[in-house]
């Protein structure tokens, strides 16, 4: 019996280029977008998708995530594009925290404790404490694109880049010792980055410079 799809709920256009990074910030109902290309972030309204705000980033921004009352993003430096961690609050902008793992990295989550960061061609999803010292791994089993926490599991989009994108969204109990990954539904397009606003999830369309909001199939809120 063939996969369901997720279902589509509403598009927007991105504020620019390649939207790349994405993260819900729940104290104000905001959606974070970094372009790729353009190396900038900005806060926009999901409704409509008007810019709140905008700052230059201190490199490529690839990924983020909303952790209480600020951010984190895996931020790409020159000249290489080797990956760190840093911090972003609105009052002070970005700080550098902690290096990625071989300095490579790139999609985040936060379950309300810990950081999660995935690496794309390791096919793994790694957690940090506070430190930023890595004290799990995970297996996904293929290329990650974006995950997100959505009612305590971990929901991971999981495919392949190439040589035709194919992705799905994929359901992980953390609580598991040696977690199983179930596909739930086809991402029917070109996904990048994964973020949870309560009810939907978010992922960007960037070759099409599109945020799109879906649900799951039979998804019931608990």
């Amino acid at each position: 019996m063939p996969q369901p799809k997720v279902i589509e709920k509403s598009r927007l256009a991105s504020p620019a280029t390649t939207p790349q990074a994405l993260a819900w910030d729940n104290r104000d109902k905001t959606l974070w977008v970094g372009s790729r290309d353009l190396r900038r972030v900005y806060a926009i309204d999901p409704e409509n998708g008007t810019v709140l705000k905008q700052q230059e980033a201190p490199g490529i921004p690839w990924a983020a995530v909303a952790l209480n009352s600020e951010l984190r993003f895996t931020i790409g430096e020159d000249p290489d594009d080797d990956r760190y961690i840093y911090r972003y609050t609105r009052e002070r902008g970005f700080s550098k925290m902690f290096a990625c793992p071989e300095l490579t990295g790139s999609y985040l989550s936060f379950d309300g404790k810990n950081l999660y960061m995935s690496q794309w061609y390791k096919k793994r999803v790694l957690m940090f404490n506070d430190e930023g010292n890595v004290i799990r791994e995970i297996d996904i089993g293929a290329e990650i694109c974006g995950h997100a926490f959505a009612n305590g599991s971990l929901y991971v989009l999981r495919g392949r880049e190439q040589p035709n994108e194919d992705w799905r969204i994929a359901r992980v109990n953390p609580q598991e010792e040696t977690p199983a990954v179930e596909d739930i539904a086809i991402v029917p397009f070109a996904s990048r980055s994964l973020t949870f606003d309560g009810d939907l999830f978010w992922s960007n369309y960037r070759a099409k410079d599109t945020i799109i909001s879906f649900a799951l199939p039979n998804w019931k809120l608990s």
